[in-house]
């Protein structure tokens, strides 16, 4: 990669706005928040429509074909615990501006969505974790060459699977974040994409005080060699961090209108 990827988080099944459009398939709702975020720079759009066991298939293929056709054929990470939403998904994906991301893999149960991808041309989020979080680095990167070396086994490309430290949660967990830092060096170090939930990290934080930590949290990682991150595009000091951080990283040519592009 060269220029930072956003991967916009806010359609999100969580938000009672979203949950309520999906169930009554209202596409207004799920527009406007798509071009907010694509408005504020988002590359990709996370699609996240939870377990969705009853109608998730219809309702994946309903929620990319809206936001295809109506942006441009952006580019989308389809993010359920279902597999069969995202395999019906990806039958009705227009891949012109990127291929999907399957959202997400881990090295314990949810391992065969490596597969998924693999069989489907797709990207994934790997999740260097099993059945909890990593205790140490040690135990990332193990999880990390796991998924490398299946990825790798079924015809994918390095790049195509982007590997997730976990973003843990400053406030109970201060100890562990250099770690997260070291672990997105050694991904870059070895050539590997990286991303992850980043806003994680402010959870439980005043409302105030979480953009200014995702905003130094992010320019920290970048720095390390993080690739992509899921985020909210509509945090306007976060992404002109970012923005900044890639012309310090020569990923993009200074201009004075560089905030603007």
């Amino acid at each position: 990669m060269a220029k930072f990827v956003t991967i916009g988080e806010r359609i999100h099944c969580i938000s009672p706005v979203i949950r309520k459009a999906m169930a009554e398939r209202d596409p207004e709702p799920i527009l406007k928040r798509a071009k907010e975020q694509l408005d504020a720079g988002a590359t990709y759009l996370d699609v996240n429509i939870g377990p969705a066991e009853n109608d998730g298939e219809d309702l994946m293929k309903w929620a990319v074909q809206l936001l295809q056709s109506n942006f441009d054929n952006v580019p989308l990470a389809l993010d359920t615990a279902n597999k069969k939403a995202i395999e019906a998904g990806i039958s009705v994906y227009n891949r012109s501006k990127g291929k999907p991301i399957v959202n997400s893999a881990d090295a314990g149960g949810r391992i065969e969505n490596i597969d998924l991808a693999a069989a489907n041309d797709a990207i994934v989020i790997a999740l260097c974790s099993a059945e909890g979080i990593a205790a140490d680095n040690d135990e990332r990167m193990m999880h990390c060459q796991n998924m490398l070396e299946r990825g790798m086994m079924l015809g994918m490309e390095p790049t195509d699977l982007w590997f997730d430290p976990l973003f843990l949660v400053v406030k109970g967990m201060q100890d562990k974040q250099m770690e997260v830092l070291e672990a997105i060096k050694m991904f870059s170090e070895m050539g590997l994409n990286s991303t992850g939930g980043l806003s994680n990290n402010s959870n439980g934080m005043p409302k105030h005080i979480r953009p200014i930590m995702d905003s130094a949290l992010v320019a920290m990682c970048m720095m390390q060699g993080l690739t992509s991150a899921i985020v909210n595009p509509c945090d306007l000091r976060l992404m002109e961090t970012i923005k900044s951080c890639d012309v310090f990283k020569n990923n993009t040519l200074y201009a004075d209108s560089y905030l603007e592009l």
